[in-house]
């Protein structure tokens, strides 16, 4: 197979760099816009690149893999990738804010709009212009939206966004 260096290399570089940027900022919960699917979807193009640079290098890749440092450096990574199959702790692990979330979710509109600083009649109105039909101030957010935490997040901020 004869793979050219000149276009596999600035695929993989400029591959890596936006798997990079992104992993960094989903790490640190600072994801934007599109950032995450842009991350899980286009590394896809970073393991496509990888591997062609890798065929296209496989005779350095060898002579690295030869030496004791090589062999070395890769076993730690294969060890760790080992390892991060072991579950750790109570199972998934969550950001912080995910428990004060789940507490809005399963609170009524009551205490969801006190919460808010608004009234239930405000929230009520919210809640409608977010496209959420209610029927009771003692329904919950997640009997609203259902059990999807990240729609409930998503109704969330449209509830406690600032009037303009």
């Amino acid at each position: 197979m004869n793979i050219q260096r000149n276009w596999v290399t600035p695929i993989t570089a400029g591959a890596f760099l936006l798997s990079a940027v992104t992993g960094v900022l989903v790490f640190f919960h600072a994801d934007s816009g599109a950032n995450k699917f842009v991350h899980e979807w286009l590394s896809w193009v970073l393991l496509g690149g990888a591997l062609l640079h890798t065929t296209a290098n496989f005779a350095g890749l060898k002579a690295h893999l030869s030496s004791r440092r090589g062999q070395a450096l890769v076993g730690i990574f294969v060890v760790a990738l080992a390892l991060s199959f072991i579950p750790l702790g109570g199972g998934k692990g969550e950001p912080p804010f995910m428990a004060p979330v789940r507490a809005l979710g399963e609170s009524n509109l009551i205490t969801l709009a006190q919460v808010a600083q608004v009234t239930p009649e405000q929230l009520r109105e919210r809640l409608g212009k977010a496209g959420v039909h209610v029927n009771s101030n003692q329904q919950t957010l997640a009997e609203l939206v259902g059990p999807d935490v990240r729609q409930q997040m998503n109704v969330l901020g449209r509830v406690f966004k600032p009037v303009e």
